[in-house]
């Protein structure tokens, strides 16, 4: 599939609601090592956007009925657990685009816009990684 094909189809994804396809696609355009435009810049912003938020919201949700359980063991080790497997998730796709930006997207960008929009993304996403850092991970 060619650049073009690509940014139609997480177009599509969009419409459809389907986030990590979304990204998927926009992640193979960054791939390509192309400055990306205005239009590819904001697609793969909202796609992973929406690909963290839904795991962080899940998260959130997941940790108040961990905590809520307290006493009883096997509901909370339950919980615990699958907040875990979110945890893992939430990190792999902001090391993901951590990974982008570091590789391809802030070294390419030629435009100051563009530099900004790139390095706040940065930062986002590495709040993102210490909202569900616990211990030494934090630091």
């Amino acid at each position: 599939m060619d650049k073009n094909e690509l940014v139609q189809k997480a177009k599509l994804a969009e419409q459809a609601e389907r986030y990590d396809d979304m990204a998927s696609c926009m992640k193979r355009v960054t791939e390509e090592g192309a400055e990306l435009s205005n239009e590819e810049r904001n697609l793969l912003s909202v796609a992973y956007k929406n690909v963290v938020g839904a795991r962080r919201s899940s998260w959130r949700v997941v940790s108040s009925i961990e905590q809520k359980t307290e006493g009883s063991d096997k509901k909370q080790q339950m919980a615990r657990e699958y907040r875990e497997k979110i945890e893992s998730e939430l990190r792999e796709i902001c090391n993901d685009v951590l990974c982008l930006l570091d590789k391809y997207l802030i070294a390419n960008a030629s435009q100051a816009e563009s530099k900004v929009f790139y390095l706040k993304m940065k930062g986002d996403y590495y709040r993102y990684l210490a909202e569900v850092a616990c211990g030494d991970d934090k630091k």
